[in-house]
């Protein structure tokens, strides 16, 4: 039988052989939605994007990141300026200067002139210095608002004879 018309003809695919070339599978990653494989540049499969609708590019996505970090940022900002409004300004006068095991005993007076409770650091300094020398820092306890503390503290800093020393307390 010759073939012609009417006749079926057979043909069996054949394995690929070393000289045969093959294309390499495309490179794919999970779609955002549901993890079906999708190819580069594609980030919905058409399950989940049925329209074929553009994908947001990467400077939409880092801008709007920048922005909300922004925001953040001034709500941070507003929050500690209201924590912050209404405490101090402090008023620090120096009492007795005595010697301590290891340094100074000062003796501090902190007036807190403001409308809300708080607390100051002060910086403790050796009055012949004109803040230029070593300088000690002490942390005032609470006080209450228009209250006056009185309170004792040792610092290293300014070493150990009796001087005069001057404070300033700053205002948070």
């Amino acid at each position: 039988m010759t073939p012609g018309r009417g006749t079926i003809r057979v043909v069996t695919p054949t394995a690929p052989t070393a000289s045969t070339p093959t294309t390499p599978p495309e490179p794919t990653h999970g779609c955002a939605r549901c993890g079906a494989p999708v190819g580069p540049g594609v980030g919905l499969c058409e399950q989940c994007n049925p329209l074929g609708l553009r994908d947001v590019s990467a400077s939409q996505v880092h801008g709007t990141v920048i922005i909300a970090v922004l925001v953040g940022f001034v709500l941070l900002a507003i929050g500690a300026r209201l924590a912050l409004s209404g405490i101090g300004p402090f008023v620090a006068t120096m009492g007795a200067v005595t010697a301590a095991e290891g340094g100074l005993s000062v003796t501090l007076t902190v007036t807190n002139e403001g409308a809300n409770a708080g607390q100051t650091t002060c910086r403790v300094t050796d009055a012949a210095d004109r803040g230029s020398g070593p300088a000690a820092f002490v942390l005032s306890p609470r006080i209450d608002p228009a209250g006056t503390v009185t309170f004792s503290q040792t610092v290293t800093e300014l070493g150990s004879v009796p001087r005069p020393l001057k404070v300033e307390c700053r205002t948070p």
